[in-house]
C-alpha cells in the first residue's frame, strides 16, 4: 500500500525535530553535526536568531498578498542583490527549479524579440543538475533524470564537463545560450577552472549568445565569494540563485542584466508565491549577513581549516578516500574503493550528516558560520566513519 507521502525519496531512518546552529537533534535526543545544511540551504545554520527575528517580525504583519501589488520586502531584497552583483533586475521564485524555467524562457524570449526566434537551443554540460522540471532535466540530459519522462523539452545539447571546444563547436545560428554551474554540486563537487569560466565568457561574447550561470548550490557565500563566478572575474547575463538565499525558507531568484531581461515584460512570466513578504524578509536578513566582506573572509578561513583537516583524513584512509575537491565550504571527499553511500551511512552511526553526490563523492556543505571547534569535532566523527567503512570493506 502506498504511503500518504509519495515515496520518491530514499530517506535515512532519522527524524530531526530541532536544530541549533550547526547541530540537528534527532527525536531520540541524539545530536548530529550537520555538514549538509539541508543541501547547502541553511547557510546560517538552524534557528539562527537573526533569521528567526526577521521571520517572526514579518509574520506578525503580513504573510502573502501576491504579485498583483507592490511588495516592499521584495523591492528591498532586489535592491540588495542588484547592489552586490552584476544584475540590473531580479525575479523571485520559490525554488531553483523554477529559476531554471525562467532562465530558459528569458534566453529564448530575448532572441525572439531580437527578430531571431529560431535561436532556442541551449548548450549544457554533462554532470549538471538544473532541477527536476521539464527544462531542468532536458538541460542536464542524464538518464537517471530523464528516464520515463519523455518526450523531453527540445532544444538542449550536452558536452563533456569543461570541454569548451566541444561547446564552441555546437554553437550555431540556432543557439540562444550556454548554461553552466561554476561548481557542480550534484555532479560531484566539480569546480570549473577560473580560466575555463573566462574562456566560456569569451566564447559567448564572440558568438553573441547569452551565458547563464546556475549558482543555486554554489552561490550565496558558499565558495567564499558572494557568488562563485566572482573568483574568475567574469559575469553572466542571467544567473539562477536559490537554496542559501532563503537560509531555509523557500526562496529563489533569477538575476539578469537589463539587456538579457529585455523581453520579459508584463504578462510574460509570473508566480503566485514568488517573492512574498515572508520569504523576502528572511532573504534580506541573509543578505545582510552573508554579503559582508568580513563574514566572507571568515568563510574562506574556515574553508582552509576544514580542507587541511580533510586532507589528513584522506591521507589516513586511502582505502576509503582518494582526494578532497571543491571550493570554500563546498567540499567533496572523492571515495576510492568505498561507496560514498556507505560513508554517508557510517556518518549517521557517528552522528555527523553528509550528502552523497555523483562520481562517488561525499559532499560537505556545512553552515557558513560553523565554528572552528565544530569543524574539529566534525573531522573526528568523519575519521570514525571512515575507520568503520574501512574495517567493513
Amino acid at each position: 500500500m502506498i504511503p500518504s507521502v509519495l515515496p520518491t525519496y530514499n530517506r535515512a531512518a532519522l527524524t530531526f525535530e530541532k536544530g541549533e546552529g550547526s547541530w540537528m537533534i534527532e527525536a531520540d535526543g541524539r545530536r548530529f553535526l550537520d555538514l549538509g545544511a539541508g543541501i547547502a540551504v541553511n547557510v546560517l545554520g538552524h534557528a539562527n536568531p537573526v533569521l528567526v527575528e526577521a521571520l517572526t517580525e514579518q509574520a506578525g504583519k503580513l504573510w502573502h498578498v501576491s504579485n498583483l501589488y507592490n511588495i516592499s520586502q521584495q523591492e528591498a531584497l532586489a535592491d540588495k542583490l542588484v547592489a552586490n552583483t552584476f544584475a540590473d533586475t531580479v525575479f523571485f521564485t520559490n525554488s531553483g527549479t523554477e529559476c531554471c524555467e525562467l532562465a530558459v524562457k528569458m534566453a529564448r524570449k530575448y532572441w525572439h524579440d531580437k527578430g531571431q526566434p529560431e535561436r532556442v537551443e541551449i548548450i549544457a554540460f554533462e554532470g549538471a543538475f538544473h532541477g527536476r522540471s521539464s527544462a531542468g532535466i532536458a538541460a542536464a540530459g542524464a538518464e537517471k533524470l530523464v528516464a520515463g519522462f519523455g518526450p523531453l523539452l527540445p532544444g538542449f545539447h550536452q558536452v563533456a564537463w569543461s570541454d569548451l571546444e566541444a561547446a564552441k563547436a555546437l554553437i550555431s545560428d540556432q543557439t540562444a545560450a550556454i548554461i553552466v554551474e561554476p561548481v557542480q554540486g550534484e555532479g560531484g563537487i566539480r569546480p570549473m577552472a577560473d580560466e575555463d569560466l573566462k574562456a566560456l565568457r569569451a566564447i559567448c561574447d564572440e558568438a553573441g549568445i547569452l551565458l547563464i550561470m546556475d549558482e543555486v548550490q554554489c552561490g550565496v557565500g558558499r565558495t567564499g565569494k558572494l557568488f562563485a563566478h566572482e573568483w574568475a572575474g567574469v559575469t553572466p547575463d542571467i544567473m539562477m540563485v536559490a537554496k542559501g538565499i532563503g537560509g531555509g525558507f523557500p526562496l529563489g531568484a533569477v538575476l539578469a542584466t537589463e539587456e538579457a531581461a529585455s523581453g520579459m515584460v508584463a504578462g510574460t512570466h509570473g508566480s503566485t508565491y514568488g517573492g512574498n513578504p515572508l520569504a523576502c524578509a528572511v532573504g534580506g536578513a541573509v543578505m545582510d549577513v552573508v554579503a559582508d566582506e568580513a563574514f566572507l573572509a571568515e568563510v574562506n578561513r574556515k574553508a582552509g581549516l576544514l580542507r587541511q583537516k580533510l586532507e589528513g583524513v584522506v591521507a589516513s584512509h586511502p582505502d576509503v578516500f582518494e582526494a578532497v575537491r571543491g571550493a570554500g565550504l563546498m567540499l567533496g571527499l572523492k571515495c576510492s574503493k568505498a561507496a560514498c553511500g556507505d560513508v554517508v551511512a557510517a556518518g549517521y552511526d557517528h552522528e555527523v550528516v553528509t550528502v552523497p553526490a555523483a562520481d562517488n563523492v561525499v559532499r560537505l556543505l556545512p553552515p557558513l558560520n560553523i565554528t572552528d571547534e565544530e569543524i574539529a569535532e566534525a573531522v573526528v566523527r568523519l575519521e570514525k566513519a571512515a575507520a568503520q567503512v574501512g574495517a567493513e570493506g
